[in-house]
């Protein structure tokens, strides 16, 4: 209930004008919409379980979040359409939450790099598995996992490509 707490709120904070841009990508893309709800709850319910303290923050728990939330995106959307058009779905939406929802420029440099990371992954593991079966166990403990290299991005100017990124408390 939290959750959905959070996302009315965020709506509610949004201006007439961003609400027009977010539907302007949302509503020619129902099922797309559909689905990158969904896994937009369950990669924040399952970040917060994971990550209670740094899941909402800029800690590591949000590169977990943005990383898990692209994931899920990219395989329910693949469920129904093509791994481009999903890619393709996820990028736009993913950038658009950045630009609708605006943070210091550190902060979404930060968000930026973990959602590509999200899609990059997603995308480096299509060719072993059919689209079809993917499910979210193959995400959950594998970006875990991959937290231990997560790198700590002090400057716009850093470039770790290949690791998640966080900004340090």
């Amino acid at each position: 209930m939290r959750t959905f707490k959070i996302f009315f709120n965020a709506i509610r904070s949004m201006s007439l004008k961003k609400i027009m841009r977010l539907l302007s990508l949302l509503l020619p893309h129902p099922i797309f919409a559909i689905l990158s709800f969904y896994a937009t709850v369950q990669a924040f319910s399952i970040a917060q379980k994971k990550f209670p303290k740094t899941a909402s923050n800029n800690g590591i728990g949000n590169a977990y979040r943005h990383a898990l939330w692209c994931c899920f995106i990219m395989m329910y959307c693949c469920k129904v359409s093509s791994p481009q058009k999903a890619l393709d779905f996820c990028k736009r939406l993913t950038d658009m939450h950045e630009e609708l929802f605006p943070n210091e420029p550190l902060e979404t440099k930060m968000d930026l790099h973990n959602n590509k990371f999200g899609m990059d992954y997603f995308m480096e593991l299509l060719p072993g598995i059919h689209r079809q079966f993917f499910e979210k166990g193959f995400f959950i403990d594998s970006l875990e996992k991959k937290m231990a290299d997560a790198k700590v991005l002090k400057s716009v100017e850093d470039d770790f490509e290949g690791h998640l990124v966080y900004l340090k408390d």
